[in-house]
């Protein structure tokens, strides 16, 4: 069975990205990974036991995040594709590399915001740093 890592910003082009992956999981028969990376915990002392409007807000965010990827995926599976929702918590090049070559896929998904010049320096691309990393192929979807 082919698997395909569909990785996922929550943005308004999620469901562009999503609408180009049915068609290729349909026609190969394959399992679609949703995959949404959270960003690593605060590197700031003390995280770990305060403050508390702190953490119950990270809590908060992780149950919406986590809600919101199960709901991609169980739509998914109502169109009988094989769907599973992931949240991982991480860097988001490393953990979507780690995470692909975990679960031995076969093609990983991401979208291009087409962002340019300081903002594309400052953050960085996803696309780019999985496109370097990756040892399967990668689709990269244009939002623009």
């Amino acid at each position: 069975m082919n698997k395909i890592l569909v990785a996922i910003d929550f943005s308004e082009k999620t469901p562009l990205i999503i609408s180009q992956i049915q068609d290729i999981a349909t026609s190969t028969d394959s399992q679609i990974f949703l995959v949404h990376i959270t960003p690593p915990n605060p590197d700031f002392v003390g995280f770990e036991t305060g403050p508390q409007s702190e953490r119950d807000f990270l809590a908060h965010q992780f149950r919406e995040e986590h809600r919101k990827i199960q709901q991609l995926a169980e739509a998914l599976r109502k169109q009988e594709l094989k769907a599973v929702g992931l949240l991982l918590n991480g860097s988001t090049v490393e953990t979507i590399i780690t995470e692909a070559e975990k679960l031995n896929v076969n093609l990983i998904v991401v979208g291009s915001h087409g962002r340019t010049g300081l903002v594309k320096i400052l953050v960085g691309s996803v696309s780019e740093g999985i496109l370097r990393r990756a040892k399967v192929p990668v689709l990269v979807v244009p939002t623009r």
